[in-house]
């Protein structure tokens, strides 16, 4: 099952992440932390993945990022999301609604 999560994961996760970055300034680890548990734990991203979609992210120009004092002291990147971004989240969202009705059809249809 964790094979399926993961792939399902691949395809959503830089919706999480922007929906999870709309919500104010975050550092990478604390986007992974608020994914799973937002996700009631189903969602568990590895830094392997959430590193290289931020980098993703960035370069795209939805998000913008700077380094900050976290609250353990430590420097971190935090990240904000930007104009653009938010008009991608907006056009994401509504895709992935569209999907979901449509598999929501066929399964209550294919009995």
């Amino acid at each position: 099952m964790a094979e399926d999560k993961s792939e399902l994961l691949k395809g959503t996760l830089d919706m999480l992440i922007l929906k999870v970055v709309a919500l104010g300034p975050i550092h990478g680890y604390a986007i992974s932390q608020r994914i799973q548990q937002i996700s009631k734990e189903f969602f568990q991203v590895q830094q392997g993945s959430l590193y290289p979609a931020l980098h993703r992210l960035e370069n795209r120009g939805w998000l913008d990022a700077e380094w900050r004092e976290a609250s353990s002291g430590r420097e971190a990147k935090f990240y904000k999301l930007t104009k653009k971004g938010r008009k991608q989240l907006e056009a994401e969202v509504l895709n992935w609604a569209r999907l979901s009705d449509a598999v929501a059809l066929i399964l209550r249809t294919a009995e």
